[in-house]
């Protein structure tokens, strides 16, 4: 696409549209004349679960009538995006709709065979090397710890020359997974999946990770591999690069100014395997309600900017081309005071899930920018003052704001689960089953409106409306910039770093997240 400035052309497009872009000076004199008609506790009230289970409803059609998914580069999608562009349309907003393009693996072989023995399909990580023409042939074998996290799983085990077999989960990605049998002589990686019935479908992350094949099995079969005791196998993971185009959705409030923008972002894309409601539906459904009701306000002192990303589900495409782009134009990543993402937010065995930004109870495996703790804050802060019990979830980078923060860019974010389990101290908090799945039918054909949580789709409703409005008044917590103070009494800006964290939310953990897209 021609090097512009996304900011430039987002700017130039509302001007074209005979809308006034709200400059620094004019957006912060409206609240300056009285107490706000609105403020962030009110608008999360506006902010209705029934309006956002409505767009669900819709996406759930739109996956029935396109073989049953909205993955990326298919007809799902398409017409998933063209319902969010035309619900915001009506809402008064201008749509973008912002190109990428990208090599996508295409498969030429993805088996394994046990000598003498079964077949099994795999699936090969995204940016796993291919193995030769042959196939990798060595024995298999498996770590003390089955997840193969650390060195220290694989204590008392020979892994030279030998293909390794892990499981999913563990609290670690797949990344260290491959990295640790690798280091530890490993020829070859598998990873068999924690949940039943769905064939592991995982990323390395980036390029030049692993010098090894990784391939991903389902659970049944890895378990059976393990039970077979010593086996000689044979892996064949092959695929091209072939290139692809797909795009985003883009949109921003009219009012507020363009120079301290908070950003927010969902995928819209699924899995192939199923119609991806609560993957990543919810996300996506929250986000285009919030804002179509932010869109009636004429006077914030902040623009927010709205995305829904394409091809998260083939390694983080969307956002992270997104992100570069904005990277090579002066000052427009600066413009950005945070990114608040929301991947999952509806889970059937849910917990309430707070990117942990602070580290207060997991050490972060990626850079964490400064303002991110301030902007876990705003959603921890609202949940404490409804007395509403929330958990920690890793905050690892393994979703859409991986390249925000990479590049600087202050973020937090909320989630509900993936294949993790739950454990008693969650149920004891959110209720629920313990030892399954937050989602049972994590990127699977089951993952459809029945598979959503409403009582968790409405929590997290409220608090993704609650911190957009409090964000869209005043970011002077995250990143400095002063707005107008906030009428309503003893509030000022409202979030700083300083607040102390109540024992609900400590009163729990949740499991690291294991996707890694």
């Amino acid at each position: 696409m021609p090097h512009r400035s996304k900011l430039a052309v987002l700017v130039a497009t509302l001007a074209l549209a005979g809308t006034a872009v709200a400059t620094p000076a004019v957006a912060l004199d409206g609240p300056s004349h009285g107490p706000r008609p609105t403020t962030p506790e009110k608008f999360a009230g506006k902010v209705s679960e029934r309006a956002v289970w409505r767009h669900l409803q819709e996406l759930q059609r739109i996956a029935d009538r396109n073989d049953g998914n909205r993955a990326a580069l298919t007809d799902g999608y398409e017409a998933s995006a063209r319902y969010v562009e035309k619900t915001l349309r009506k809402a008064g907003y201008t749509t973008t709709r912002d190109p990428f393009t990208f090599d996508l693996e295409v498969v030429d072989a993805a088996t394994l065979t046990v000598a003498g023995g079964a077949t099994y399909e795999v699936d090969q990580m995204t940016f796993a090397p291919n193995t030769p023409d042959t196939g990798v042939t060595a024995p298999l074998v498996t770590p003390a710890d089955p997840f193969g996290c650390t060195a220290a799983a694989w204590d008392g085990v020979d892994a030279t020359g030998q293909v390794a077999l892990v499981s999913r989960g563990g609290n670690c990605s797949f990344a260290a997974k491959a990295t640790t049998a690798q280091a530890e002589g490993a020829v070859a990686v598998l990873v068999y999946n924690n949940v039943p019935d769905v064939l592991l479908n995982g990323t390395l992350g980036a390029e030049g990770v692993a010098t090894v094949p990784v391939a991903g099995l389902r659970q049944a079969d890895g378990q059976a591999l393990v039970a077979a005791g010593p086996v000689t196998v044979t892996l064949d993971t092959r695929a091209h690069p072939e290139q692809r185009e797909s795009f985003n959705v883009i949109a921003q409030t009219r009012a507020g100014r363009a120079d301290n923008v908070v950003m927010l972002g969902a995928h819209l894309d699924g899995v192939e395997d199923g119609p991806g409601i609560n993957d990543n539906g919810t996300g996506s459904a929250v986000l285009l309600e919030t804002a179509v009701q932010l869109g009636r306000d004429k006077k914030i002192p902040n623009a927010v900017r709205f995305a829904w990303w394409g091809a998260e589900e083939l390694g983080l495409v969307g956002s992270t081309e997104y992100v570069e782009e904005l990277a090579t134009q002066p000052g427009e990543l600066d413009a950005i005071a945070t990114y608040l993402n929301f991947d999952m937010v509806g889970s059937p065995n849910y917990v309430i899930g707070v990117y942990d930004a602070d580290q207060s109870t997991y050490p972060a495996p990626v850079p964490v920018p400064e303002g991110s703790a301030a902007t876990e804050d705003v959603f921890t802060d609202w949940f404490d003052s409804i007395g509403q019990p929330w958990v920690d979830t890793q905050f690892s980078g393994r979703s859409d704001y991986q390249a925000f923060i990479l590049n600087g860019v202050p973020a937090s974010g909320l989630f509900t689960g993936a294949d993790g389990r739950k454990t008693e101290a969650e149920v004891a908090l959110f209720g629920g089953q313990a030892g399954v799945a937050y989602d049972p039918n994590y990127h699977s054909p089951g993952d459809d409106l029945a598979n959503v949580n409403r009582e968790a789709l409405r929590i997290m409703t409220a608090a993704v409306a609650f911190a957009t409005y409090s964000l869209a008044l005043d970011t002077s917590a995250v990143n400095g910039v002063a707005s107008p103070t906030d009428p309503r009494p003893g509030h000022g800006h409202g979030h700083g770093h300083g607040h102390g964290r109540s024992d609900v939310g400590r009163n729990g953990h949740q499991e690291g997240w294991d996707r890694a897209a």
